[in-house]
């Protein structure tokens, strides 16, 4: 047995803003991808997945129990496929910022929901609310609070554009420009990053009034307008928004910054010849990267694997 792959994702923009109501947009990322498998000898790392999927199988029944109207899953066929040895086969690393546990929580929702809401169906804004909804409440099992954005995103296998929490769309990005100068790309930290504890410091910031007011009126105010720029194709625009924003998260977000990478962070916002920003939660993991001449970024950040992800 093999079901249907789910793929990793992208959040551009957004991450810890979206939590605040800021906009957001996140995109699907083909290169990483997971699949629920069934085999007859278990790896090391299948056995813990498969562990983790038991563990996982008793959160859900609990679930159903507590929100009834919310959810309900074929829960007697999930466990006799986990007792059979059922694992997440996949290749997104986790901690990464890229929507591991996400894609797992759509393979299950796909797999075993009860009058699941499919890709197939006009996606209302109703219907991609009450998704992210239970996705929300799906993945909470593995970092305490969940957006559910990760799983949706996995699901759809589309760009997500968050307007505020309670009003996402799928949405449409500008083709990518293959023989583009300009692109996004990943830059590998080589440190596993910790979503829970990140998110616990962020917590902790927001009690702060400078911290709020910095957010508010730099943080989301930057965030929201590279969303406009990307959607809309307005490169120029986007990359004075993405230094600003760089600027920001260099200021106030260092802890979740690796502490080797502040020295290249500021580099970029120096010489222009890149920006970065957090790619998830930060910690470890990748980091975003944006530039407008992908040589000219390989040459400064030489040393360093570029990963690109989209080319303007």
């Amino acid at each position: 047995m093999k079901g249907p792959l789910f793929y990793s994702k992208i959040l551009l923009f957004g991450e810890y803003g979206i939590i605040k109501d800021s906009k957001g947009l996140s995109i699907p990322y083909n290169f990483f991808k997971g699949a629920l498998k069934t085999d007859d000898t278990l790896s090391l790392e299948a056995e813990k997945s498969n562990n983790s999927l038991r563990e996982y199988y008793k959160y859900l029944e609990k679930l159903q129990h507590s929100e009834p109207d919310l959810i309900s899953f074929k829960l007697d066929v999930l466990k006799r496929d986990v007792e059979k040895g059922m694992y997440f086969d996949s290749s997104i690393p986790q901690g990464y910022g890229v929507g591991s546990s996400g894609a797992l929580v759509a393979a299950i929702y796909d797999k075993y929901a009860v009058d699941k809401i499919t890709v197939l169906e006009n996606l209302t804004r109703e219907k991609l609310q009450k998704l992210k909804e239970v996705f929300g409440k799906m993945e909470s099992f593995f970092h305490g609070k969940s957006s559910g954005l990760d799983p949706l995103n996995s699901y759809l296998s589309l760009p997500i554009l968050i307007n505020s929490q309670d009003n996402i769309e799928s949405t449409s990005i500008p083709s990518q420009n293959l023989n583009g100068k300009g692109a996004v790309f990943l830059l590998d930290s080589g440190i596993i990053g910790e979503t829970a504890p990140m998110v616990q410091i962020f917590m902790e910031k927001m009690k702060q009034e400078g911290f709020r007011k910095v957010l508010k009126e730099e943080f989301i105010k930057h965030t929201d307008a590279c969303v406009e720029d990307f959607v809309s194709g307005n490169i120029n625009s986007l990359f004075g928004n993405l230094k600003q924003l760089s600027n920001v998260v260099l200021d106030h977000f260092k802890p979740m910054i690796p502490q080797e990478f502040h020295k290249l962070w500021k580099q970029g916002i120096e010489s222009n010849d890149y920006y970065l920003k957090l790619c998830g939660s930060g910690g470890g993991g990748y980091i975003l990267g944006f530039t407008e001449d992908i040589e000219k970024a390989r040459t400064s950040l030489k040393g360093h694997h570029l990963e690109v992800v989209y080319n303007f």
